[in-house]
């Protein structure tokens, strides 16, 4: 389940990494997001 979601928000969501954003200056919803994709990535790793 997890590795389906990994996929699915690398190929919808943003990569902040790739728009070169600063974590520093990131607003709140981008790091909620940043977290999620951590989350994600992490579960689907596991498996």
């Amino acid at each position: 389940m997890y590795k389906l979601l990994a996929k699915l928000n690398k190929i919808i969501l943003p990569s902040f990494t790739k728009q070169g954003l600063d974590p520093i200056k990131a607003k709140k919803w981008q790091m909620a997001l940043i977290g999620y994709r951590y989350y994600i990535t992490c579960r689907a790793l596991d498996n």
